[in-house]
């Protein structure tokens, strides 16, 4: 803990000597401060641009709203102010005084019914091209809640999926590949939380519920120094305070699912709120009629529950409250007259967040977070036969999962336009239970089986400036030092961040950036297709952390007048130490049910089931994005290279990993036909995924000892047919692509209540995309031979949806 704890000091160090020897010289600057909220609700806004009018000073606002923006004392000051999606508002400053406090309300300029705003974004907006990051997208809430959408079921993680750089999964699956990464590689945080296994039904849908959330930001490259743990992006989602004005309750109904939000304030003086959400499928309702006879009681259901409550304790503190529950359960029951079978398979995450905003200063600003996050899988089944000698019960308990428990503080501090400064730290106590099995047979004995659970802490500290030398330059520099230790292993490493924006005449800027990546957790799977069974382990003595390098260089362009931008990024992307499951092997059994009955000494540990490899991945995207408007939307498109190499599999040999695609083309177009119809649709085109498929079969004969009719010993022959597979993921599939289309229809109602039909067609004109492959055989009586074809089979057709949501 020594190195940890010196180093925090040394950074705090930093800070203090900062501020006295270069800032405290500047008599005649005035520091403008304070929050900023949405009018008629009181939620905080993060990313909101502040800029000084008639220069390219500004800053923005952080996650909770908070800005500061200092500059040279002036008989005239005015300071403007404004966001995608609300009306831009400007503020003359009085600059007599060295500091001054402005809390802001901006004004939503969303659609109304009666008539369509469309307000051009100002021309003192901080623009793409002159924000240092790169790699980094954000996507307008309400333009979520407008694309179509899988039976009707907005999804934010589908809507990324429409992004350049990131990757589809299988049909419709809302896991998502960033940049040559695997679904383990990507940090997705809820207020602060990590949340492990983000899907429902197997992976197609995602837990986070829309309506709960305010924002959501993707990093899939030249990461700052604030976040690690992952190698391949940042999901940043923060959930909304709830209206601290009045009460709200908004909902809908669809073809699968229920969902409500109700929020408003708590006290009368309004200084705090509350937000509760809840979602809910009944698919176990809808398929009780189709259910047999003897399976009756078999049904599958999820749910969400996310909870906020925040108090306004004045200008200095802050408390917020958050959690999220969330579980998917599938129990199956078959009666017959001699046996008797229920099984159980349920999985889900829980969340919960405490965090304490301070400020010190108008310009030193701090959160502490208190965070627990869990993720438990479990399955069980329980199976009764009646023979002749009775009742003989058998059972299989099967669990795992993993548990943190977190402190967090970070620090903004803001002392001049020239510097942004943000410090931190992290410590996270994982608690990993790998697996734990029980079988128990009536006849044969009870055996367990548990892999103990691992304990195992990781650190993190940063330090990162956002510097602006020059009114055309800036850079973001950080480093971050990164440990995970478990009673038998400790790992250090450094972390090195830089990014670059050199704003170019006419809207224009050339960006680079670089940043490593270490990873100590990693997923173990099957199927790499992000299922609830698969496994988080820590690095151990075998089991390195993973690691990685990347290197970005793009451009970016601003068309204010058109309100929309351009980006086009180069990448190129190392990874070391990335994991796998050996052939033929399986992390549930580790390989076999023989463990049950061999001895302790025999058994292997879970980590002998593992191969750890290298890959790289290169590529370039380009992204056309408009936010507001009457004609909103984007297009991406993606052109990329993944390559997997590993020792242990392939014959030590390069493959494209499963998610490989060389192209991938999102078009996506929302517009306000009139102020009651909205039309969307989505058209999306890829590469076919890649596939193991064998080249040949060839049959194996043994002899098998027996008796014939007359009770004398004689040898049977018998043939297997055994595929030769030759190489990994050798086929690729035709080209995949689909297109979406949707309309709503709003009606405002007596006293403000607002009603909302929509509906939806997804794949439009039904293409059949390949989900999986396998070989069909078909004998030919004429010829007296069996043929072999290899035949595509597609998981979705058009699909229907309606939905019915309201609000008031």
């Amino acid at each position: 803990m020594n190195k940890p704890v010196g180093l925090l000091c040394l950074l705090l160090y930093v800070l203090l000597l900062f501020d006295t020897s270069v800032f405290g010289q500047n008599a005649s600057k005035i520091t403008i401060s304070g929050y900023i909220k949405e009018a008629g609700s009181a939620e905080l806004l993060p990313g909101v641009n502040v800029m000084l009018k008639g220069t390219r000073i500004g800053t923005q606002s952080n996650n909770y709203g908070f800005y500061s923006l200092s500059v040279l004392a002036q008989d005239s000051i005015e300071v403007v102010y404004s966001f995608v999606g609300y009306q831009v508002f400007s503020q003359k400053i009085d600059a007599k005084s060295k500091s001054l406090t402005i809390n802001v309300d901006l004004k939503p300029s969303n659609q109304d019914l009666e008539e369509v705003k469309v307000v051009a974004n100002s021309v003192e907006q901080q623009k793409l091209s002159e924000q240092v990051q790169m790699s980094q997208i954000s996507i307008p809430i309400q333009q979520i809640k407008e694309i179509p959408a899988f039976m009707g079921e907005k999804d934010v993680l589908k809507v990324l999926q429409l992004m350049p750089g990131v990757q589809k999964g299988s049909e419709g699956n809302a896991g998502i590949y960033v940049r040559g990464g695997g679904p383990d590689q990507n940090l997705l945080i809820l207020d602060d939380a990590p949340v492990y296994n983000a899907y429902h039904l197997f992976g197609f849908f995602s837990v986070f519920n829309g309506d709960a959330l305010k924002s959501v930001e993707l990093t899939k490259g030249g990461f700052p120094a604030r976040f690690g743990g992952r190698l391949s992006s940042v999901i940043e989602m923060q959930m909304k305070e709830g209206n601290k004005e009045d009460y709200h309750v908004e909902g809908g109904i669809g073809l699968i699912g229920a969902r409500v939000v109700a929020e408003g304030p708590i006290d009368k003086q309004k200084r705090s709120s509350f937000l509760v959400s809840a979602r809910r499928t009944y698919l176990d309702i809808l398929t009780q009629p189709l259910i047999p006879k003897e399976q009756k009681g078999s049904r599958y259901y999820f749910y969400d529950f996310n909870a906020k409550l925040n108090y306004d304790f004045g200008q200095k503190n802050r408390l917020f409250l958050s959690a999220y529950f969330g579980q998917d359960r599938l129990y199956v029951r078959d009666m017959q007259l001699q046996s008797k079978l229920e099984s159980s398979i349920e999985w889900g995450n829980q969340t919960a967040t405490i965090r304490w905003n301070h400020l010190y200063s108008d310009n030193l600003f701090s959160n502490l977070s208190l965070i627990y996050s869990k993720y438990d899988f479990m399955t069980s089944s329980l199976q009764s036969n009646l023979d002749a000698i009775g009742i003989n019960n058998f059972s299989l308990y099967y669990s795992s999962g993993i548990r943190d428990l977190g402190a967090k503080f970070d620090i903004d501090f803001l002392p001049n336009p020239i510097h942004t400064l943000k410090a931190g730290a992290l410590a996270t106590m994982h608690r990993f239970t790998p697996s734990a099995i029980e079988l128990q047979d009536d006849i044969a004995s009870r055996y367990k089986d548990a892999v103990e659970s691992i304990d195992a802490l990781e650190l993190g500290i940063y330090l990162e400036d956002n510097y602006k030398p020059l009114p055309n330059l800036r850079f973001n520099l950080g480093l971050r030092y990164s440990s995970f230790s478990t009673s038998e292993k400790g790992y250090h490493n450094w972390e090195p961040r830089g990014a670059m924006a050199w704003t170019l005449p006419k809207d224009w800027a050339l960006k680079a950036s670089y940043a490593v990546m270490n990873q100590y957790i990693h997923l173990v799977s099957n199927s790499g297709a992000s299922l609830p069974t698969d496994l988080w382990v820590p690095s151990t003595d075998l089991i390195k952390p993973q690691r990685s390098q990347q290197v970005a260089l793009g451009f970016a362009k601003d068309f204010p007048e058109r309100q929309f931008s351009i980006t086009l990024e180069g990448f190129y992307k190392t990874m070391n130490q990335i994991v796998a499951l050996k052939e033929g092997s399986s992390f549930i059994l580790n390989g076999s049910l023989q463990r049950f009955t061999q001895a302790k000494s025999q058994e292997s540990p879970w980590e002998s089931n593992m191969t750890a490899g290298k890959g790289r991945s290169y590529g370039a995207e380009f992204l056309l994005q408009k936010k507001t408007g009457k004609f909103s939307g984007w297009i991406g498109y993606t052109l990329s290279w993944i390559f997997h190499q590993f020792d242990e599999l392939n014959f030590g040999k390069e493959f494209y990993p499963k998610y490989d695609r060389r192209h991938d083309l999102s078009l996506v177009g929302i517009y306000h036909l009139k102020p009651n119809v909205t039309l969307s649709a989505t058209w999306v085109y890829g590469t076919g995924n890649v596939f193991t498929i064998p080249i040949s079969t060839y049959e194996v004969y043994s002899h098998i000892p027996g008796l014939n009719q007359t009770g004398v010993n004689q040898y049977y022959n018998s043939a297997r047919e055994i595929p030769d597979y030759r190489e990994r993921n050798n086929f690729r599939a035709p080209p995949y692509h689909r297109l979406d289309v949707g309309v709503q229809f709003h009606k405002k109602m007596k006293k403000g209540h607002t009603r909302t039909w929509e509906f939806g067609v997804y794949n439009l004109y039904n293409r059949k995309n390949a989900y999986f492959y396998s070989f069909k055989s078909v004998y030919n009586t004429t010829t007296d031979q069996t043929t072999k074809s290899l035949a595509q089979y597609a998981l979705f057709g058009i699909i229907p949806s309606a939905t019915y949501s309201f609000k008031f």
